[in-house]
């Protein structure tokens, strides 16, 4: 995917390769629920951080997020 992909290319790609969006973008969360088919969407709703600390923010939650995703969950949002 291309650095400048838009919203909407972006979302078209997670569909066609059966991908999981992962952003911090509302914009993601308001598509999904006006939309008929949505790819796995992670909502990240944190603040501004640097991305070691983000990532070990994030690292505790995989098992989580995988079975709430086994469980066909679409719009998993994490705070």
């Amino acid at each position: 995917m291309r650095g400048d992909a838009t919203d909407h290319e972006l979302w078209a790609y997670a569909l066609g390769h059966d991908a999981i969006l992962i952003t911090k973008d509302d914009d993601f969360s308001t598509m999904a629920f006006l939309s008929d088919r949505a790819p796995v969407l992670l909502w990240i709703r944190v603040g501004n951080t640097r991305r070691r600390a983000l990532l070990a923010w994030f690292e505790p939650l995989i098992d989580e997020i995988v079975r709430l995703i086994e469980d066909r969950q679409r719009l998993i949002e994490l705070r």
